[in-house]
C-alpha cells in the first residue's frame, strides 16, 4: 500500500470535509430522497433521479477521503531537519532566472495543491526538480513554453 504524504494542515482538511460529508452532506441527501419519494411516481421523478446522483457522489467522496486518510503519512514540516535541502512540506523562495520574478512555495500532497495560496503539489514538475536542491542551487524546469531556471533563493521549514 503506497502512503500518500499530506501536512499537518491538508490532514485537517480532509477530516474537516469527512465529518461535513457524513454530518451534513449525508443527512441531507437522505432527506431530499425521502421528500422526492414522497412525490410518488419514481419512473418520471427528476427530484428524486439527482438525489440519488448527489447520494453517489457523496459516498463515493466519503471513501475517497475514507481511503486517503488510512494511506495518509502526515509530515509536520516545522519538525524537519533536512539540513537546508528542498524536501516534502518545505516552503522555498525561488528566483527565476529569466525575469529576476521571486515566489514564494510550499511543497504540498496532491490534495492540499493551491497555486494562488503558494502550495504547489509535490508530483508537480516544479516540485519534483527543486526536491534534493539547496539554497543557491539552480532548478531547471520543463514547462510548457520551454525550459525554465529557477534559483533556489531560501528553504525554510514552517
Amino acid at each position: 500500500m503506497q502512503k500518500i504524504p499530506l501536512t499537518v494542515r491538508g490532514a485537517e482538511l480532509l477530516k474537516a470535509e469527512l465529518l461535513h460529508l457524513r454530518s451534513v452532506e449525508r443527512p441531507k441527501v437522505i432527506a431530499d430522497i425521502a421528500e422526492a419519494r414522497s412525490h410518488g411516481d419514481l419512473s418520471e421523478n427528476a427530484e428524486y433521479d439527482a438525489a440519488k446522483e448527489r447520494q453517489s457522489f457523496i459516498e463515493g467522496r466519503i471513501a475517497e477521503v475514507e481511503a486517503k486518510l488510512s494511506q495518509a503519512q502526515v509530515i509536520d514540516p516545522a519538525t524537519l531537519d533536512a539540513d537546508g535541502r528542498c524536501v516534502f512540506g518545505a516552503t522555498v523562495e525561488l528566483e527565476d532566472q529569466d525575469n529576476g520574478d521571486s515566489v514564494t512555495y510550499q511543497i504540498v500532497g496532491d490534495d492540499e495543491a493551491d497555486i494562488k495560496a503558494g502550495k504547489i503539489s509535490v508530483s508537480s514538475p516544479i516540485a519534483r526538480a527543486l526536491i534534493g536542491k539547496y539554497a543557491g542551487d539552480v532548478a531547471e524546469v520543463m514547462a510548457p513554453g520551454g525550459i525554465r531556471a529557477y534559483e533556489v533563493l531560501e528553504v525554510r521549514y514552517l
